[in-house]
């Protein structure tokens, strides 16, 4: 792989590499010191480029390998809410409904914050990232019926616990 294969398969994730590590690391330092590790392991490993057929994929597994790694190292769980870390405006919205909707994402971020972490992944990487089953399951190196269960029973409990929340007004 030369520069620009590099620069066309690789540099136009960035955006999704950083989001997914801020995701996971719940720091922006953080976050940005995983991407750059992941471009300079992808560009070190450049001569085995040819065998891999999903670019973005290979790049998410290498940055969820090296985010996970980091948590584990500095040992905390936190995360940016969810209209922080992926720039959610709605200017258009009156102050009361900016409010609900600012209320209603930091309890969507809450919960999806107290999943387990392969539910948590998998949900993040669906319906935050929009990325295909067959991706997650390249991302994440687990078959599809881990990947449809996971997200099932993640979206069953954020659903059932944000209707309780609703219908008791905690």
């Amino acid at each position: 792989m030369n520069f620009e294969t590099f620069q066309e398969r690789v540099l136009p994730v960035k955006n999704k590499l950083y989001r997914f590590a801020l995701r996971l690391t719940g720091s922006q330092e953080e976050a940005k010191d995983v991407v750059q590790e992941v471009f300079i392991r992808v560009w070190n490993g450049r001569d085995q480029m040819h065998e891999i057929q999903n670019m973005e994929a290979w790049c998410m597994r290498i940055t969820r390998n090296l985010s996970l790694d980091r948590v584990r190292a500095m040992n905390r769980k936190q995360a940016q809410p969810l209209e922080e870390s992926y720039n959610i405006r709605h200017e258009e919205l009156t102050p009361h409904e900016t409010t609900e909707l600012h209320e209603s994402m930091n309890r969507v971020s809450q919960l999806m914050a107290a999943l387990p972490e392969k539910q948590r992944q998998v949900m993040h990487l669906r319906d935050v990232e929009g990325y295909s089953y067959n991706e997650i399951c390249d991302i994440l190196s687990i078959d599809m019926s881990q990947v449809k269960v996971n997200l099932f029973r993640a979206r069953n409990a954020v659903r059932e616990k944000l209707m309780q929340l609703n219908a008791y007004g905690l």
